[in-house]
């Protein structure tokens, strides 16, 4: 494999796991608010954010390709209200979406088919992981930001999402 594919690829599955540990921090921020269906929606996103980790070490293994974990960076947000984990949320899988097409890029340019293909599901599903956050954050503009029996509603509906 080509050696700058191998390193966005091992970057990327630290970026995966860490994009676990922002969700986990989520998770927990509501949690500590009582709000257990947003505790429950990022926790179920950073699990899913370990399976697309698995993903990427599973296809390096198949391809026979020794790689390196290297350190995952604690979270070191600061919530000021319900909303901003929300808005952080909709920034970073836009980060993770221009790193997944980096990949996507470099496995083309270098000729790499089998990880271009592969990459094709990751590109997927960063359409949806953008949609799915935008429209929280949309959900959360409409319903539950004034607190009260729309928030409450909300807490609910996002507990039954996933």
């Amino acid at each position: 494999m080509n050696k700058k594919l191998l390193a966005l690829i091992e970057d990327q599955i630290n970026k995966e796991l860490w994009s676990a540990y922002i969700y986990y921090d989520m998770a927990e921020f509501y949690r500590s608010k009582g709000l257990d269906g947003f505790h429950k929606w990022f926790e179920n996103q950073a699990r899913e954010e370990v399976e697309h980790a698995e993903k990427f070490m599973e296809f390096l293994h198949d391809r026979d390709e020794e790689f390196a974990l290297k350190s995952i960076e604690a979270p070191n947000q600061k919530y000021k209200d319900l909303r901003e984990p929300l808005v952080y949320q909709v920034e970073h899988e836009k980060l993770v979406t221009s790193l997944i097409l980096n990949i996507y890029k470099c496995a083309k340019d270098v000729g790499d088919i089998s990880a271009e293909v592969f990459m094709h599901w990751y590109v997927n599903e960063q359409m949806e992981e953008e949609s799915h956050s935008k429209d929280l954050l949309d959900r959360y503009d409409m319903y539950g930001k004034d607190g009260g029996l729309g928030l409450h509603q909300l807490d609910k509906e996002i507990g039954k999402d996933k």
